[in-house]
């Protein structure tokens, strides 16, 4: 479970469908490597997930598939904390109370909210105005000091902050203050396979444009060979080669290669054969991980354990960090 003296690091993935390689190498891969340097605690977003329309028996299904995966990537429960942010109460009731510091202004000019209210027009709740302030309780209920952020979530790192120093000037020190840790390495952003201007999404129309976990050899081969490439026919990293550059990135992530090494590996060789490189990589890679997801979405039993004993490990420390809270705002609790 967790250590003393380790900096805590909180992250979570929504189980909200497919996972693409561009989830894979830009946070869970990472979350492998950072749970031998940091005390990690891992959710499943399930709540955040609801936000938009979700079939139940699916998300209990993508839920269970999530922890499988999560596992067969190679985070390991006796490292970190693994859960489901929905068998932790203690996110919801943080949620409330923060909501009552949060201004509806900063949170109606948050992008995403604006992103997904256009793309989802017809279901435009209060959660998805509401889920950057869960997303700040998922984050200072365990004061987690660093925060595995993309691009798209940094806004929602700044409100976290905002509503944490919000908190702890008017009420005394609470909460500890997160920063943002940008992974290292090229691989931290995947581009779309189509269109490299954007970033790799399961919810692109274009099946062609992303490579999902759970893609058979066949299927990511093919992908990789309709990949968008630049003009010439030099493999080759360079800003000017975006399509190149993105299945570059790709390459040396499942390989472990450098770029120097790739370019030199590549030389002198043209488009064709360096794409069928790419998806024969990807495939060897994802093969052991598929094998053991599979594995584990048979054995129901550990997975139930793995999630209890997280949730029970999660909610201790919540459960301390709650109190707190409540004992600042003033809510009686007992003598």
């Amino acid at each position: 479970m967790t250590e003393e003296g380790k900096k805590k690091l909180f992250s979570a993935v929504q189980p909200s469908g497919a996972v693409t390689i561009g989830n894979y190498i830009g946070a869970i891969k990472n979350f492998v490597t950072l749970q031998d340097e940091y005390d990690c605690i891992y959710a499943v977003a399930d709540l955040h997930a609801i936000t938009v329309r979700q079939d139940p028996a699916a998300l209990r299904r993508n839920t269970l598939e999530l922890m499988a995966l999560f596992i067969a990537c190679g985070i390991d429960p006796n490292k970190c904390i693994l859960f489901v942010q929905s068998h932790v109460p203690a996110h919801c009731e943080l949620t409330w109370v923060l909501n009552t510091i949060a201004y509806p202004g900063e949170l109606s000019r948050m992008t995403q909210f604006k992103d997904k209210s256009a793309k989802h027009a017809e279901n435009v709740n209060m959660g998805l105005m509401d889920y950057p302030v869960l997303m700040a309780s998922d984050i200072l209920l365990y004061q987690a000091a660093l925060v595995p952020v993309g691009a798209d979530q940094k806004q929602h790192l700044e409100l976290t902050r905002d509503l944490a120093i919000r908190f702890n000037n008017r009420y005394s020190g609470t909460f500890t203050v997160p920063e943002g840790y940008i992974p290292k390495g090229n691989g931290a952003r995947i581009m779309s396979l189509a269109d490299p201007s954007r970033k790799m999404s399961k919810s692109d129309d274009n099946p062609n444009a992303f490579i999902t976990m759970s893609d058979d050899r066949d299927t990511i081969i093919r992908k990789c060979k309709r990949a968008v490439t630049d003009s010439g026919n030099e493999v080759r990293f360079a800003e000017d080669k975006p399509g190149v550059s993105n299945l570059i990135a790709i390459y040396t992530a499942f390989t472990g290669k450098t770029i120097e090494e790739t370019e030199r590996e590549f030389a002198g060789k043209g488009y064709g054969d360096f794409k069928l490189a790419v998806g024969e990589a990807v495939a060897d890679a994802l093969a052991p991980v598929q094998a053991e997801k599979a594995r584990l979405c048979k054995d129901k039993g550990y997975l139930n354990q793995v999630m209890k004993e997280g949730a029970e490990a999660a909610s201790r420390i919540a459960r301390k960090t709650l109190s707190k809270v409540y004992r600042k705002v003033g809510f009686y609790q007992g003598e």
